[in-house]
């Protein structure tokens, strides 16, 4: 089977490279494996692509194409996603399990047509298949398309920052353990930045991540989270940062002493070696406004100047809000905004066809008896959106799309537009923590100018949640406190300059509005990027409908997919 896809993937790729393509083109070989690292006193057996965690770059130009290979000589079924990525026309090579395609089996492999249009900075890859994101992503780079430049001036540096979860199990057993029991997963040993934990951990001081610098230098930092369930604070000591990107889109410049980066996102910053030759701390520490069970650790990194200096006996540590510090959190993202400029033009739709008004929840399933369920009695955790938890289907839910003429209504069911049930979202007592369960999507016609409000609820263990839509970017025209109110606050909108994003930080407790035209017909899914709730059913699948000609309609499969059987 193997050869056979392998000869089918190469076949696939030949036809392309003559007839879709634009820009140039890149081709990569990947395999996914299990590898030993020793962190933590510990030598643990993870999986990894190429054997490196974190795993290797992509680079490419805006417009470009890029194909990978992707050989599973790993222990159970594998897919990929290039998060971010809007893959217009060809969601096939998306990458979510059982919602574009089934996982890579062992010993088979798969060619992913990753297509580039308008994305420009920083994004990234990750196995969208159980909990293997731990160990298995890695940076996409995407440089300005030839003729153009950035809208700052050329760094003299440019360096991935990858933020990753570090668990001594095996990530897998931590999730069967959860999934037996219905609690919550254990939390991970550690955070690393660029793969290593940093001084504040056992058996770690000697392999601390250390990037060089000149004085007087300028480097750009491409700061990814890939961490499985935490949001994030970030800093350096004495050292200011200019955020000019995030998620793969330009931003207005502006400077901050921290980053709050949730799960999920990427952050261009600028940072000007502008201070006396020495050491400095990069700090990573959590941030975590609930009382859910989290990683309560700290992961240290180094920026050393070069030069003769004396090695200073205490190293200079940054200053950080408190973990729980939900205003200096939204204040951090409320600062982003697009460029909007002739350069890097904007398109926030204004006319808005479908309404969503979305609910974000945990919750409660009662288990069977004897079951083994443990949470509040004989019940498990759930997640919901809008009173639903979605069950993950037992094939692909694009191919049964396409292969039943553009319909699904054998397998899924609607997730309606507004909650089953109004209430006071965020102040509510007495609401029941329990869901319902089923496969409800969203279908959208194309063209649809869609407005989703993601509200918080007071229903379980209340926290962020950070939003992520395949497929797509989309404009953040607002964010709050409390319950959205439909009277005033879309009067708030900024409809001028909305940061254009693929993932957000729905506040805890409060709401956050996106806008985006329903132009990339497909099936996409939509998720927490937290990986417990989706475990856990918070998450839908947006289909968009084909359009009236070819150019706005789904190109049609590969000649190879992983099969479902």
């Amino acid at each position: 089977m193997g050869l056979i896809s392998g000869v089918l993937g190469f076949m696939f790729l030949a036809s392309l490279l003559f007839s879709n393509a634009e820009g140039a083109i890149h081709s990569y070989h990947w395999v996914v494996k299990e590898t030993n690292f020793t962190k933590l006193c510990e030598t643990s057996t993870i999986l990894t692509v190429n054997d490196r965690f974190p795993g290797p770059e992509i680079h490419a130009k805006k417009g470009d194409t890029v194909f990978v290979t992707v050989q599973n000589s790993g222990p159970y079924g594998i897919t990929i996603h290039w998060h971010g990525v809007k893959m217009p026309r060809n969601p096939w090579s998306d990458g979510p399990e059982y919602i574009t395609q089934c996982p890579i089996k062992p010993g088979g492999n798969f060619t992913q047509e990753i297509n580039l249009s308008t994305e420009e900075g920083t994004l990234w890859w990750h196995a969208h298949s159980d909990w293997s994101r731990a160990t298995v992503h890695g940076a996409i780079k995407i440089f300005p398309a030839k003729g153009t430049s950035y809208p700052f001036r050329n760094p003299d540096g440019d360096q991935t920052i990858i933020f990753s979860s570090w668990y001594k199990s095996k990530v897998m057993d931590v999730l069967d353990e959860a999934l037996s029991t219905g609690g919550d997963p254990n939390v991970s040993d550690a955070y690393t930045i660029n793969g290593e934990p940093g001084d504040l951990y056992d058996c770690s001081n000697e392999t601390m991540y250390t990037l060089l610098v000149k004085t007087g230098k300028t480097y750009l930092l491409r700061i990814v989270n890939s961490i499985l369930n935490e949001e994030m604070f970030f800093a350096i000591a004495n050292h200011n940062m200019t955020v000019v990107g995030s998620d793969g889109a330009y931003v207005k410049p502006f400077s901050t002493d921290y980053l709050f980066i949730t799960p999920g996102q990427t952050m261009d910053v600028l940072v000007t070696a502008n201070q006396a030759a020495s050491h400095y701390y990069m700090v990573l520490t959590p941030f975590l406004d609930t009382d859910s069970s989290y990683d309560n650790t700290t992961s240290r990194a180094l920026i050393k100047y070069s030069g003769n200096y004396t090695t200073p006996s205490t190293i200079p540590t940054p200053t950080f809000p408190n973990i729980s510090d939900s205003i200096s959190a939204q204040l951090f993202v409320v600062r982003l905004k697009s460029l909007a400029d002739k350069a890097h033009p904007i398109n926030v739709p204004k006319n808005i066809t479908r309404q969503i008004f979305m609910t974000v929840s945990v919750n409660l399933f009662a288990c069977p008896n004897s079951t083994g369920c443990t949470v509040d009695g004989n019940n498990k955790l759930a997640a919901s959106l809008n009173n639903n938890s979605f069950v993950m289907p037992s094939t692909a839910l694009l191919q049964e799309y396409y292969n039943n003429n553009y319909n699904l209504n054998h397998l899924v069911d609607d997730l309606p537009n507004k909650p089953p049930t109004p209430f006071n979202y965020t102040t509510v007592a007495n609401m029941s923590a329990f869901t319902e369960e089923g496969t409800q999507v969203i279908t959208l016609n194309y063209g649809d100018e869609v407005e989703i409000v993601f509200q918080g609820t007071n229903i379980g263990a209340t926290q962020n949640h950070p939003m992520h839509l395949h497929g797509y970017s989309f404009y953040l025209v607002g964010t709050g406190s409390a319950d959205f109110d439909n009277g005033t606050d879309p009067g708030r909108f900024n409809l001028v300059d909305p940061p254009e994003v693929n993932t957000i930080a729905v506040p805890r407790k409060g709401w956050s509005a996106i806008r985006f035209k329903a132009d990339n017909p497909g099936v996409w899914f939509m998720h927490c990027h937290f990986e417990r709730h989706t475990t856990w059913g918070m998450s839908t699948a947006v289909i968009v409908k084909n359009g009236g000609t070819k150019e706005t309609s789904m190109r049609p499969p590969p000649s190879y997919m992983p099969p479902c059987s």
